[in-house]
């Protein structure tokens, strides 16, 4: 659950009874920047209430986020003292939200834990140590809606025009304002009709109309090279994401192992929706 943050305009001033001033170097979380009543409000809460903003808050100065935030726990203090006993949808909201902090805290710190250099590393040549190298292509193409329009370009092209300046002039494709440039591409990156044309033919070669469910292609192939295995750093975060769900699926199985779980059943599923339980 974040704290909610109003604009400065918005904050309330609430007048506190001040107190001899804390030394720097005798600051912890435990030092209490305000008491409401009989309940403390400490650094660490204040921390805590600062680490959840929105980031466009974390740019506030140091003094407009503490002047902030104190009021603002300040004010949820008073208005949860005001309130009295928490009522019983509450309580089980209080139980979730705080299931859900704990929880989501847990899988961060695993997930920082099973990040390494080394676990990186052997991830990475775990991934790619059968790599076979695949054909890759770079082509261009003119796309246009009809074969008569794509037939009259392969004709222009036959008599020497320059397929670049025709693709922007003509091809409806995205690519026709780069000269129809389609940069790289391996095997089934393209749709197949595209993909075999392309295939079938060798470096400088223009093919005949080709048609897809986009319309009819002029196609041009520029070269072609083996694929070659990636640079850890541009799967650095391919592999991180994998060795993070890795190390986070093997520990929930681990607790399931050990934990003693029964579902009760016979429940009916419609229960969910009895929203009068929780007044009960």
């Amino acid at each position: 659950m974040k704290y909610r943050f109003p604009t400065a305009a918005a904050l309330l001033s609430v007048a506190l009874m001040a107190s001899a001033p804390v030394m720097a170097e005798d600051l912890s979380a435990e030092t209490v920047v305000a008491r409401v009543n009989d309940t403390e409000i400490t650094l660490g809460h204040m921390i805590a209430a600062r680490q959840s903003l929105p980031p466009q808050y974390q740019s506030l100065t140091d003094a407009q986020l503490f002047d902030g935030i104190v009021n603002q726990i300040v004010q949820q203090e008073l208005l949860s003292q005001a309130a009295g006993d928490v009522e019983e949808a509450l309580k089980y909201q209080i139980d979730n939200e705080k299931r859900v902090l704990i929880a989501g805290n847990m899988l961060e710190t695993m997930s920082k834990a099973a990040v390494s250099e080394e676990a990186l590393k052997a991830a990475y040549d775990a991934k790619f140590a059968e790599f076979e190298p695949g054909r890759e292509y770079h082509a261009a193409h003119i796309l246009v809606e009809t074969e008569e329009e794509a037939k009259a370009i392969e004709a222009e092209l036959n008599d020497g025009a320059d397929f670049a300046g025709l693709a922007r002039e003509k091809s409806t494709g995205p690519s026709g304002p780069n000269g129809g440039d389609l940069g790289w591409f391996g095997l089934g990156m393209m749709v197949e009709p595209f993909e075999k044309a392309v295939v079938e033919m060798k470096e400088g070669d223009v093919s005949a109309p080709v048609q897809t469910q986009f319309g009819w292609h002029v196609i041009k192939l520029m070269e072609t090279r083996l694929a070659s295995v990636p640079p850890l750093e541009e799967v650095q975060d391919e592999l991180t994401a994998d060795i993070q769900e890795k190390a986070i699926r093997s520990k929930i199985e681990e607790l399931t192992d050990a934990a003693t779980i029964e579902m009760v059943e016979g429940i009916d599923p419609a229960a969910l929706r009895q929203d009068d339980l929780l007044a009960q």
